[in-house]
């Protein structure tokens, strides 16, 4: 797996993982979502940084999907397998926005970061913007596809 699509891959897991936190009832309008979001996202974020694959791979949705430039991958644990192998070990992520869809769906946007250094000792660093579709399953909030776009630094 290219290098490019594990970092996309592994920010976008972040949001994901703020899902798991968000079980709680159906919520009254967009700004509660978004703060349900922000709130689940240290668990995300703790997963993460634990490098705990099948942690964060619970926080997705039965039949989720991850899309990043590499292209559309199912497996979320290989994943993010593949990404704390490359040698990444941290995230940082922050909601933008949030919509509701009704009592089931809702859409998420932000921004994310997540560092490390490569096999080599090489440090990485990469960062961009996130898409989200969460759905409830199991009463709780779970990513449903999680999309990544890589920002570049501008030169």
């Amino acid at each position: 797996m290219r290098k490019a699509s594990i970092l996309s891959i592994m920010k976008a897991s972040i949001l994901s993982i703020m899902i798991v936190a968000l079980s709680a009832p159906a919520f009254a309008d967009d700004a509660d979502f978004k703060k349900q979001l922000e709130q689940g996202a240290p668990t995300f974020i703790e997963r993460f940084n634990k490098q705990d694959a099948t942690g964060v791979a619970a926080m997705y949705a039965t039949g989720a999907i991850i899309v990043d430039p590499a292209g559309p991958h199912t497996d979320i644990v290989k994943v993010y397998e593949g990404a704390f192998k490359a040698g990444i070990n941290h995230m940082e992520v922050k909601v933008d926005q949030a919509w509701s869809l009704g009592s089931d769906a809702a859409l998420g946007m932000g921004k994310y970061r997540v560092t490390g250094k490569n096999p080599s000792g090489a440090p990485i660093e990469d960062a961009g913007l996130w898409t989200a579709t969460y759905v409830r399953e199991g009463g709780e909030w779970k990513v449903r596809m999680l999309t990544t776009i890589p920002q570049r630094p501008a030169k």
